[in-house]
């Protein structure tokens, strides 16, 4: 056998075995990403829901940074924050459900009902408290309508 074969079957071999190790790092970055993401969304939710609840006072300015991050974050491509894989039943640490994948033009539509909403906030938070509050109802239905189905409870 030549030394270009033997060379040859133990570099496939090499990818081979690390082909799992790369798809199992893949999916942890993914599913890190993707919480990543709903921590941003989280974090700039709080400042909207606080002076919504009346627990902040409303500023026009925070308001309208918050909802212009969430609109600009709704509207990336989040594709690759959810491979086949990274589902509770699959991976460690998420708890995302199984049916997002058997249902992903549900997921998909809710997408994007919730870059519709999350556009909608960008332009009422700067108005007033009435037109973030009237928005918050939109957005937060945008945000539970994937949350109920596709995201296990703590």
């Amino acid at each position: 056998m030549s030394m270009s074969r033997i060379l040859s079957g133990g570099l496939l071999g090499l990818a081979l075995a690390a082909t799992p190790a790369f798809a199992d790092g893949h999916i942890d970055q993914a599913i890190k990403a993707r919480q990543g993401l709903m921590q941003f969304y989280a974090m700039n939710l709080g400042v909207l829901g606080a002076m919504a609840k009346g627990e902040r006072d409303y500023d026009a300015a925070a308001a309208t940074a918050a909802a212009a991050n969430i609109a600009a974050i709704a509207g990336t491509d989040q594709s690759m924050l959810w491979p086949q894989g990274s589902d509770e039943m699959s991976a460690d640490n998420t708890r995302a459900l199984p049916d997002i994948w058997e249902n992903f033009a549900d997921v998909s539509a809710k997408s994007d009902d919730m870059v519709a909403a999350a556009a909608a906030m960008e332009t009422a938070a700067g108005t007033d408290l009435a037109s973030l509050q009237e928005a918050m109802k939109g957005l937060g239905g945008a945000c539970g309508a994937c949350h109920k189905p596709y995201r296990a409870p703590e």
